[in-house]
């Protein structure tokens, strides 16, 4: 996914469309897949929503105007997403619940928004590190309050992505924009490109998913 919506698909990734070449009054920053439909969503800074084979359950546009949006999370159904904004607003749209934000709360700006596998639950993350659970999500921990080099750009979490039965593992990574990696819980550490040069900066991070679901998460 690019800025200006352009959609790259690779593998076996259907691809459905995308706004590249059309005019936008702000640029794309986040998407999100339809597990569904296999569609997905692309979200503009301005709180604008594409849907591309995937149903619209509404947009943030308008309703942050003192804040960009800067990321979304579908719930696992696909009938619902949210849309975080950079002063910590959270919008719900579809089946996905409200379980609160933290407008004005955060010491720096959020950056991104992870939802859990059962949608009972999302964090928010800060480009401190500062990690904001709600729902039923845990706190594993973060970055806030110690030094970063550079600073945080996303998270990803083995709670969206599955675990297994037979190694419990869960938590999550925090990523930087100069390729560092953090991990809390008790996932593993598999490297970073924490100094090493890089031609532009890091601006996300996802995990690859576990063989087997559980039917709720561990605590």
């Amino acid at each position: 996914m690019a800025s200006d919506g352009g959609i790259f698909t690779f593998g076996n990734a259907g691809f459905y469309g995308s706004m590249g070449g059309t005019h936008l009054n702000a640029p794309v920053v986040g998407m999100a897949l339809d597990a569904v439909t296999g569609g997905y969503w692309e979200v503009a800074s301005d709180g604008g929503i594409f849907s591309f084979n995937a149903p619209f359950y509404g947009s943030a546009a308008g309703k942050s105007p003192n804040s960009r949006v800067v990321g979304m999370a579908a719930t696992p159904d696909g009938g619902g997403y949210w849309l975080a904004a950079a002063n910590g607003a959270v919008f719900a749209f579809g089946d996905a619940g409200n379980f609160g934000s933290a407008v004005n709360a955060l010491a720096t700006p959020a950056v991104g928004i992870q939802a859990d596998a059962l949608g009972s639950g999302y964090w928010l993350v800060a480009t401190n590190g500062a990690v904001v659970p709600f729902g039923d999500t845990p706190n594993d921990g973060s970055t806030a309050g110690f030094p970063l080099n550079k600073p945080i750009v996303g998270m990803a979490s083995t709670y969206n992505a599955g675990f297994t039965l037979s190694s419990g593992t869960y938590g999550y990574w925090e990523a930087s924009s100069d390729g560092g990696i953090f991990t809390f819980g008790n996932i593993e550490f598999y490297g970073s490109m924490g100094g090493t040069h890089l031609n532009a900066p890091i601006v996300g991070v996802t995990a690859t998913p576990q063989p087997t679901m559980l039917s709720t998460p561990p605590g």
